[in-house]
C-alpha cells in the first residue's frame, strides 16, 4: 500500500513539472488516500499484535 502511495506521489510530481495540473492533483489525492489507508492498517496491525502478546 505504501509503495502505491509513493508511486502516485512521484506521478504527481512529474505531472506538476510538465504542467498537467489536473493529473497532478488527482495523483496527489490518490497518494494521500492510500497513505492514510496504510497508516490505519499499520496502527490496527500494531494494536492487534500487542493484544496477542498478553
Amino acid at each position: 500500500m505504501l509503495h502505491y502511495a509513493v508511486v502516485f506521489f512521484i506521478i504527481a510530481l512529474v505531472a506538476a513539472v510538465f504542467g498537467f495540473g489536473g493529473i497532478a492533483v488527482g495523483a496527489a489525492g490518490i497518494a494521500k488516500i492510500l497513505f492514510i489507508v496504510f497508516l490505519i492498517g499499520a496502527v490496527i496491525s500494531f494494536v492487534m499484535s500487542m493484544g496477542r502478546r498478553t
